[in-house]
């Protein structure tokens, strides 16, 4: 199975633009038969936890229909990243689209503490099914959490598939922890981080890739917007700016 993940600089709080952007990543990961692409944490509106509370929506929004379209019509696997109402509060999620499916929400359920003046926890873990392949997003701090990664292994997962708006410091850790859970569980990790400015922050970019033998097998640099498209059976890895 070909699958990918998405790195771009989102413009912060406009929903409009970084639709466009998330779909020219999606037309080049077409462009190479990729089952599947996966976007950063709140890549719809940038990780901008301050807006989050007039930028919260849900999976339904027409504002999205064209991605279950491009779904249906390329018959390929989208994940992207919003911040959504619930009953509970306000969610860092990601909204999955699939062919001729109804559309699915991950949540993040474990927050930074940072993020408690705005957001609440999810409450399940979502295993998707892809070409065959079972896939286990996690979303940015809690994939550092090893019983994250311990818990998707339990429930099958082949593909650990991280949603992530980290700085160069957050990359620190991951670049440490990401080979050891590959290793541990035998799965493939695959990271897509952001780049540009996220809240107080600079996002570092460097979307990344390590076999399930904990291997890098690719990355992108920290500024510039692409894809990485990763062939589970072969390993290979196609790289593709914009």
């Amino acid at each position: 199975m070909k699958i990918s993940v998405a790195q771009i600089k989102a413009v912060k709080g406009d929903i409009i633009a970084n639709v466009a952007r998330h779909k020219k990543c999606i037309d080049l990961a077409v462009s190479q038969h990729a089952a599947a692409i996966f976007f950063p944490e709140l890549s719809l509106t940038g990780y901008e936890p301050e807006l989050a509370a007039e930028l919260a929506t849900d999976q339904d929004d027409k504002r999205l229909d064209e991605f279950q379209e491009i779904s249906n019509h390329q018959n390929i696997t989208i994940g992207l990243g919003m911040p959504t109402q619930t009953n509970v509060g306000i969610q860092i999620s990601m909204v999955i689209f699939q062919p001729n499916a109804h559309r699915q929400t991950y949540s993040k359920q474990q927050l930074h503490p940072d993020e408690f003046p705005y957001f609440v926890n999810g409450e399940a873990q979502v295993i998707l099914t892809a070409d065959v392949k079972k896939i286990a997003p996690a979303i940015c701090y809690e994939s550092l959490q090893e019983e994250h990664a311990g818990h998707a292994h339990q429930l099958g997962a082949d593909i650990y598939l991280t949603s992530v708006a980290k700085s160069q410091n957050g990359l620190d850790k991951a670049w440490l922890h990401y080979p050891t859970i590959a290793r541990k569980y035998a799965m493939p990790v695959l990271m897509a981080n952001c780049t540009g400015p996220c809240d107080n922050y600079q996002s570092a970019g460097q979307s990344a890739v390590w076999s399930k033998e904990g291997h890098l097998v690719g990355q992108l640099d920290d500024k510039q917007e692409g894809i990485l498209i990763f062939d589970t059976e072969t390993e290979e890895l196609i790289k593709l700016n914009f």
